[in-house]
């Protein structure tokens, strides 16, 4: 920063005329405040007391860190926490754990919460925290000599103090069931949480705790973060104003998605030129696009292990095609694992190599779709189109295809190897762009919520059960494809 012509640079006082040489050029450095965040207040903060610890046990915290302890940590007047939720966003490696490290120990030895609770999707995650605790602990005399017992048993972690003040680790959807009146909670990858219940779990054993405050920590997440999601909507709020949440939200993320914008970089890696070297990013550039976007950059995309890459869908998209009613229409079904979502995709070839693929009917059901209602839809678009073939995994859809198959319409299962056959021929031609979409919202929302999953020895499938997200329309797209993409001939290639 500048102030009265003078330029600082770590503990460096330099003229404001100052220029280093290559060597000594200034290195990029994190944003200290996120991009995005609840609207801040002038209530008193024990935040300090909190960063005091620290560089008392010779755990200081990066400015970033320090930030977010005095926001995090505004009482009201009567003591509690202004903010008994506390989200905080930022990509990778940029000290999240370090910091819920180290607000347990100050919850253990200065603040004397009765009892914290840490978990994680991952038992592992949540154990390395443990042990690092457990480490920092023993390293700090004043800190081990009012330890009574630390307990290792797995996923029941446990340390104690002579206090009785206690932090144990917890694992599972049922991670605090029979535990009541924690004071604080901390939940590491909550993108990962696809669903309600370890949140619900562990956010209402707080119900009856004198001043409760959870922690939720990650980085960005995708359509399937369904908690993470929650708390953003929440959070996006806060930080304009015109709601009266007492969330705490802190999103260090980037600008935009572009990955090359050493201002993205700033702005989601608070730790940058701190701990984080920037050679390190130059070199993650070369990884797939949305995984650098989410890990790095802390963007939000539709999937992070995408089956179908987003630019290379949106680059076969066309506004003016549609089916003929004319040609040889191949249509591939598909039902949700629930059986409370389906759709129908039909596909067609063009005059060259290239084929079109359309979302022709989704269904929808809270309890369970009609098989007999579903029938009678298809068979409308069987009539319509000059009809080839419906494909369909007996898995999910045999109670349709066998209402179908009387009435004289051609149906075949496609599943196992043949289903991985499908998938792969359905990402082949939309990155050589010989699929082609007309741009429909809903198709495109599912093509690129289908997760990959790795099927037998180097073949993968789309996969129902990954997520949370239909994905039915992707799965049907992928059938259809599989005879869109057969050749006119048992003869690929002549050689003569």
């Amino acid at each position: 920063m500048t102030k009265d012509n003078v330029v600082l640079i770590g503990s460096k006082r330099l003229d404001s005329d100052f220029k280093p040489s290559f060597a000594e050029q200034i290195p990029l450095l994190g944003a200290t405040t996120p991009r995005i965040h609840s609207k801040l207040n002038d209530l008193p903060s024990k935040g300090q007391e909190f960063i005091d610890f620290c560089n008392s046990i010779n755990q200081p915290l990066l400015p970033h860190q320090e930030w977010l302890a005095i926001q995090a940590h505004k009482i009201k007047p009567d003591g509690r926490w202004a903010h008994p939720l506390v989200v905080c966003v930022q990509a990778r490696q940029n000290g999240k754990t370090y910091l819920m490290k180290n607000r347990i120990l100050m919850g253990l030895f200065e603040w004397k919460d009765r009892l914290q609770i840490g978990t994680a999707h991952r038992l592992t995650t949540s154990l390395e925290t443990f042990r690092d605790l457990v480490s920092t602990i023993e390293s700090v005399d004043a800190l081990a000599k009012q330890v009574k017992r630390v307990r290792w048993a797995h996923g029941s972690e446990e340390i104690e103090t002579l206090d009785g003040c206690r932090y144990m680790v917890k694992a599972g959807a049922s991670a605090a069931r029979g535990i009541s009146k924690p004071e604080t909670v901390f939940m590491d990858e909550v993108r990962e949480l696809k669903d309600e219940t370890t949140w619900a779990s562990l956010r209402y054993t707080m119900m009856a705790s004198d001043h409760p405050q959870l922690w939720a920590l990650s980085n960005a997440g995708d359509q399937h973060s369904v908690v993470l999601n929650l708390l953003k909507d929440r959070g996006m709020a806060a930080a304009g104003g015109g709601t009266t949440d007492d969330i705490f939200y802190a999103e260090w993320s980037g600008h935009t998605d572009e990955i090359n914008n050493e201002a993205n970089w700033i702005a989601a890696n608070p730790a940058l030129g701190r701990t984080i070297h920037i050679d390190n990013i130059k070199s993650a550039l070369n990884d797939p696009p949305d995984v650098f976007r989410t890990e790095v950059l802390s963007r939000w995309v539709a999937t992070i292990s995408s089956a179908i890459p987003a630019a290379e869908w949106e680059a076969c998209g066309e506004d003016d095609i549609d089916l003929s009613l004319n040609e040889a229409t191949w249509f591939g079904l598909d039902c949700s694992p629930d059986r409370r979502h389906a759709a129908l995709v039909g596909a067609q070839k063009m005059s060259d190599d290239r084929f079109i693929v359309k979302l022709l009917h989704t269904w929808s059901n809270p309890i369970s779709l009609d098989h007999l209602s579903m029938a009678n839809d298809i068979s409308h678009y069987l009539r319509k189109y000059p009809f080839e073939i419906l494909a369909y995994s007996k898995r999910t859809a045999s109670g349709v295809a066998a209402r179908l198959s009387p009435a004289g319409f051609l149906t075949t299962d496609i599943d196992g190897g043949l289903y991985g056959q499908a998938c792969d021929e359905f990402l082949s031609s939309v990155t050589s762009k010989r699929l082609r979409h007309p741009k429909q919202a809903e198709f495109t929302k599912q093509v690129l919520s289908a997760a990959r999953l790795p099927y037998g020895d180097g073949a993968w499938i789309i996969t129902r059960k990954a997520t949370n997200t239909v994905v039915t329309a992707s799965v049907a797209a992928a059938l259809a494809t599989h005879f869109a993409t057969r050749p006119k001939t048992e003869i690929d290639i002549l050689i003569g």
